[in-house]
């Protein structure tokens, strides 16, 4: 593909529906609340942010776990990986700064499930050692499913691989691809940019690179199809708002839906 030519994919209906940069509240919203826990999504669903993204751990128990590190050591009142955990030593762990536990991606589903209708940007995370979990696309999509939301979820990870597996899977649920410097070393950044705008509906860059390479990223892949990562002050959110991309990803959601207020006024 060359640069000025936009990636062909099927347009999942999450994508372009919606005439302003959609808010994102990241692990819920991890600088208000506890991350990833149960009182962060009821609290964030409070706000009218767009979407809530939450990340997903398979253990070798097979139970699917809304965490984000690959240990528990800082998130949780707890050491260890998460893979090792059982489900009995993980009903007795509580989250930092919370009295609630972990979690399970079931759980997490059929609350959001029973809310208004925000979008779900569910990461598919990897081991201690950086390696994919073997079946957690297909169940991932499976338990997406089996709460009715496969209308207005993302499938999402840095790893193409598993991109490409969540397509073969789940084809009728979206995809994003979670970029930055390291994830591009490989392929470089055109290559890696475009691989995944044929791969996801949505392309999402952290902030530092896609500030430093907008030009060349946006002459590859539509503004509405491109999301920033993560903006937590009001000066990079009005900056971005600005720039008119789809999506921005923040820890702190008030904020964010605060300075788009701010800038849909001005504009008014």
């Amino acid at each position: 593909m060359t640069a000025g030519k936009a990636a062909k994919v099927r347009l999942h209906p999450i994508v372009g529906r919606c005439d302003m940069t959609r808010i994102v509240g990241h692990r819920g919203a991890r600088s208000l609340w506890p991350e990833n826990s149960m009182e962060g999504f009821q609290r964030t669903l409070a706000l009218n942010v767009d979407a809530i993204e939450l990340d997903v751990h398979l253990t070798d128990a097979g139970e699917l776990l809304v965490i984000h590190d690959a240990t528990l050591d800082r998130t949780a009142e707890a050491s260890g990986t998460v893979r090792a955990l059982s489900k009995n030593d993980r009903m007795t762990i509580a989250l930092k700064g919370s009295h609630a536990g972990i979690p399970t991606l079931d759980e997490a589903l059929r609350f959001l499930a029973s809310s208004r209708p925000v979008d779900l940007h569910v990461e598919l995370k990897a081991d201690l050692n950086g390696t994919p979990y073997s079946g957690l696309e297909t169940q991932a999509a499976d338990a997406i499913r089996r709460h009715g939301l496969a209308g207005r979820s993302l499938l999402t990870s840095f790893n193409l691989d598993v991109l490409a597996e969540c397509r073969r899977v789940a084809p009728e649920i979206g995809r994003l691809c979670s970029i930055n410097s390291r994830s591009v070393e490989a392929l470089g950044l055109t290559a890696s940019v475009s691989q995944a705008a044929t791969l996801a509906e949505i392309v999402a860059v952290e902030k530092a690179l896609f500030a430093e390479a907008f030009e060349e990223i946006t002459a590859i892949v539509p503004r509405e199809r491109l999301c920033v990562w993560v903006l937590n002050d009001r000066a990079g959110l009005e900056g971005w708002l600005a720039r008119n991309v789809g999506w921005i990803t923040s820890d702190d959601p008030i904020l964010a839906l605060s300075a788009r207020a701010g800038t849909l006024a001005v504009d008014l």
